[in-house]
């Protein structure tokens, strides 16, 4: 409970929830389990920086057909892109539309392989 708190103080007003690289790669590690969504195209996905194991692809343009479903889960959901200009328009997108425990990996697959 504190930890959501925190994180609400963290976050800026009208901005979406960011999340580190060091703070997924924990949760991942000590099981808690994330919806990770990949909001690059499928050619990113599967290209050179692959992607963070689990996660799921629903590129950008696609996630509107998605936001019902995604809805209804009970999961946090961490929104991952190259860098983290299309996962935060995603997560705009998604709070808009009502979703809740919505993050921004920070820094993107990028950050995630290090570069």
């Amino acid at each position: 409970m504190l930890e959501r708190l925190l994180r609400r103080l963290r976050r800026p007003a009208g901005g979406p929830a960011w999340l580190q690289v060091g703070e997924l790669r924990r949760r991942l590690d000590s099981g808690q389990v994330q919806l990770i969504i990949d909001v690059r195209g499928q050619d990113e996905f599967d290209g050179p920086l692959g992607h963070i194991p689990g996660a799921i692809n629903v590129p950008l343009a696609a996630l509107a057909e998605r936001t019902a479903q995604l809805a209804q889960t009970a999961l946090p959901i961490v929104l991952v892109c190259l860098t983290d200009k299309r996962s935060s328009q995603a997560a705009a997108a998604l709070e808009a539309a009502g979703v809740r425990q919505v993050a921004v990996l920070q820094g993107g697959m990028r950050a995630w392989r290090g570069e």
